[in-house]
């Protein structure tokens, strides 16, 4: 029998795998595998959740006007320049779909978001990789990458799983490098984590240009991954092609509400920012302290280097966690094989990730 066959390429696309959420066994289990807010949602974003439930019957605002205008207010940006989407992926597939097509290419990074290099492929067009330097994005190696085919240019500040980042001045030599008619796109899903001073997240340079788009999400700091909740702000020529491709009543109403909530709710948000950089400094010293390589991490999250001994590979310790209830991210899929990345979570949580850590670095 004859199957429908896709579009060229489509195979090729290796299938995004999201952090393990399961074990089998342990009793208890401790997840820290993808990057999820340490403190979980406001308490105020969670009543604004079950408040909404007994409009399920309604379709959300189709624009998501209010809360592009409170997302306006509390950052000083036009609202009429914001897009909202499930999620900031969402966005990204939008902006991919707007921008580039078969023959395009795009460029990110060695260990830029996976997404990146999936989305290209499903419009047809070809990522091209460029390298890092010190896991960190190298401004003149994306340039040296530039085509006559190039569309699009991702840059994810800080990264995900590096958790490294770029100054705000190499963000503008790399806009200034690049031709008017490619799109430059911030992605800051960690930017809220941030507290280097020369970082700049992508909002001034995309109210400067008009082919720069800047991505946020709740899904990190705000703690509301599971609603699906992210925006862009760019051009009005940039959000115009977004608009006209965006599926209608994209964001929903639960989501619509309990990102207006969470977005008023600077105190939880407050918290969640201190209790993550404590215990990320925390593990960064008992990391360290245990004899293993780990670079500072400007996000919420850590990436210890394992070495190539027996006994002592990343992968012997995941399988260890993993063994004891800890669930944690290999990152084989990024091209980090002797790398595993730790969500940072609560006290418990912290707790005792870190002691089975030890408890594995010091068996003999």
């Amino acid at each position: 029998m004859a199957l429908p066959q896709p579009r060229p390429g489509i195979m090729d696309i290796a299938i995004y795998e999201p952090g393990k959420s399961q074990v089998k066994g342990p009793a208890r289990v401790v997840k820290l595998s993808s990057n999820e807010a340490a403190l979980g949602p406001s308490p105020k974003a969670v009543a604004a959740l079950a408040a909404s439930l007994g409009e399920s019957h309604r379709y959300p605002a189709g624009d998501s006007g209010e809360l592009r205008a409170a997302l306006g207010a509390a950052h000083t940006l036009d609202p009429a320049r914001i897009v909202c989407g499930a999620g900031s992926d969402e966005l990204l597939g939008l902006v991919m779909r707007g921008f580039a097509g078969v023959g395009d290419e795009i460029i990110h990074t060695a260990h830029g978001f996976a997404m990146y290099n999936i989305y290209a492929k499903s419009v047809g067009a070809t990522p091209v990789i460029a390298p890092e330097k010190n896991l960190t994005t190298d401004v003149d190696a994306i340039l040296a990458r530039v085509t006559p085919k190039t569309r699009i240019v991702f840059v994810a500040n800080p990264n995900n799983p590096t958790g490294t980042y770029i100054p705000g001045a190499e963000v503008r030599r790399l806009r200034a490098g690049l031709r008017e008619d490619i799109v430059l796109v911030c992605d800051d899903a960690y930017a809220e984590y941030v507290e280097a001073p020369d970082y700049e997240s992508g909002f001034a340079l995309a109210g400067e240009t008009e082919n720069t788009i800047a991505l946020r999400t709740f899904s990190k700091i705000y703690g509301l991954a599971s609603v699906r909740l992210g925006w862009g702000f760019a051009s009005a020529h940039i959000i115009g092609v977004m608009e006209r491709i965006r599926s209608p009543f994209n964001v929903s109403r639960p989501a619509q509400v309990a990102g207006l909530a969470a977005l008023a709710d600077k105190d939880h948000m407050a918290l969640t920012k201190a209790h993550t950089k404590k215990w990320r400094d925390i593990a960064l010293q008992r990391l360290r302290g245990l004899g293993l390589k780990v670079g500072d991490s400007h996000g919420n999250f850590l990436l210890p280097e394992f070495p190539m001994v027996p006994g002592k590979t990343a992968a012997e310790c995941d399988a260890f966690l993993q063994e004891h209830g800890v669930i944690i991210r290999r990152v084989d899929s990024y091209g980090l094989p002797n790398y595993l990345r730790i969500t940072i979570g609560d006290d418990e949580e912290m707790a005792i990730v870190l002691d089975t850590l030890a408890a594995f670095m010091e068996r003999t």
